[in-house]
């Protein structure tokens, strides 16, 4: 069997307001549509990819497709004012090609982005058995059914109820015959492929795959935070993992710069580093009078990085400053070299790194806390800097996406450091992560393709 998808993105995005269309928003350093094709595009199950798109953006679309090198994608259709009409639309485009017979087709909502590999899976091993396919999940709250003035007249069962979710998979000849039917109905609405078959070919049946609570479907200004937060949260496999031998080949042939690398994460990031034969090269206040405060300074370490070298894939920066104090004990002093250091530095760092970065497509790492989702009481400094790398990171992640540098930011939880002993003093162990493995999937990280993402790293 063929198993070709069909990203639906024909929506205008009315309902989350705006002028671009939802699918067009950009989250972690890419459109939603990206984040959505690419799932596919790494699928091994799908063979095809057919994008069904509002004609007046077409072209960004076939832009995209170009941009991002995508290979799978090989047709890119105008769909109609309704979903049916894009579903047709796909349909219409293979039902004449050769052994058509043998395609399933597998929709899904292009502002879905969440969608995991293990469900795709599952829903092309499904079809193997079945002739249509859904993908839903059990319904959380209380469903309730009101009539036309707004009286509840049926409370159904909720152990019977599922949320449908996308993909639905179909086999060609299914899904087509049901829409033909459809065709003859005037009184025909649908905004759910299954419900064709449901209605129209009443002998099939639709079997359902456990879909995912975070397979959100991206529709509402509310559900932008929540993917937001889900794209933060989405690469905690990395934790505890190690390098691989062909990674660590990969590594020795990097030049990396290490803002912060006397001590902490920054040092045991160095020694990893040194012990797999890579190019590392660290900078500190303490170690070689390099304070990422100071512009020059920064300037400098990297020419001498790259001069020696004539080139430089990564540059890390660890350097931040952490004084547990109320606000108002602060003398201006030291006010100004935590905002200097932790904020301004993280813009000297990732200026300073452009150029070189650009030249190699490399990856600016950097480094925020836990404390950066809310202020706390005598964090108030830290954490409005620590939450301000995390903006800066999405941010620039989208500003240098086409000049193929990527930017990511590490978020561990307590960690085990210098700076936290001087502030927290002795802690029991167990109760906090070790520098060593937030070093570890920080470099994993740099082996990775994201950019904009949010690592957490959690114990």
């Amino acid at each position: 069997m063929k198993n070709i998808c069909v990203l639906l993105a024909g929506g205008n995005g009315n309902r989350l307001g705006g002028d671009l269309p939802k699918q067009f928003i950009k989250i972690a350093g890419k459109t939603i549509i990206e984040h959505s094709i690419d799932i596919f595009e790494k699928s091994e199950q799908i063979h095809e990819i057919v994008i069904v798109i509002n004609p007046m953006y077409v072209q960004q679309i076939e832009n995209i497709v170009i941009k991002n090198q995508y290979k799978k994608v090989k047709k890119i259709l105008q769909g109609g004012k309704e979903r049916s009409d894009s579903s047709l639309a796909a349909i219409h485009a293979y039902e004449h090609e050769p052994n058509s017979d043998h395609f399933n087709l597998i929709f899904h909502d292009a502002v879905r982005p969440f969608v995991s590999l293990s469900i795709i899976e599952n829903v092309v091993s499904a079809m193997k058995k079945y002739n249509a396919v859904d993908v839903a999940i059990p319904a959380t709250d209380t469903i309730i059914e009101v009539d036309k003035n707004d009286f509840i007249v049926n409370v159904p069962k909720r152990s019977s109820l599922r949320q449908g979710q996308t993909p639905q998979a179909f086999k060609l000849s299914t899904i087509r015959d049901a829409y033909k039917l459809a065709a003859n109905d005037s009184a025909f609405t649908t905004t759910d492929d299954c419900g064709v078959v449901l209605k129209y070919l009443p002998q099939e049946k639709v079997f359902v795959v456990e879909g995912s609570q975070s397979n959100i479907k991206v529709t509402y200004e509310l559900d932008l935070f929540i993917a937001d937060k889900l794209f933060q949260l989405k690469h905690l496999d990395f934790n505890s993992r190690e390098l691989l031998e062909n990674q660590k080949e990969t590594l020795k042939s990097k030049v990396i710069v290490v803002f912060g690398g006397s001590y902490g994460i920054g040092k045991d990031i160095v020694n990893i580093f040194n012990k797999i034969g890579a190019k590392v090269y660290s900078f500190s206040r303490t170690h070689n009078n390099v304070n990422v405060k100071d512009k020059t300074a920064v300037n400098k370490a990297l020419e001498s990085v790259y001069k020696e070298n004539k080139k430089i894939d990564y540059v890390i920066n660890t350097a931040a400053i952490l004084n547990k104090e109320p606000l108002m004990n602060l003398d201006t002093e030291s006010i100004q070299e935590i905002t200097q250091v932790n904020y301004i530095g993280m813009i000297n760092v990732a200026t300073e790194s452009f150029k070189y970065l650009k030249e190699t497509k490399g990856q600016l790492l950097l480094f925020t806390s836990s404390s950066y989702t809310r202020g706390r009481s005598s964090y108030s400094l830290y954490s409005s800097t620590k939450a301000a790398v995390v903006n800066f990171t999405q941010a620039i992640a989208e500003e240098w996406k086409d000049f193929g540098i990527k930017i990511n930011c590490i978020n561990p939880e307590r960690t085990q450091t210098p700076m936290r002993i001087k502030n927290f003093g002795i802690e029991p162990e167990d109760s906090l992560l070790k520098s060593r493995e937030v070093a570890k999937v920080s470099i994993r990280t740099l082996l990775s393709d994201f950019t904009g993402q949010i690592i957490y790293v959690r114990k």
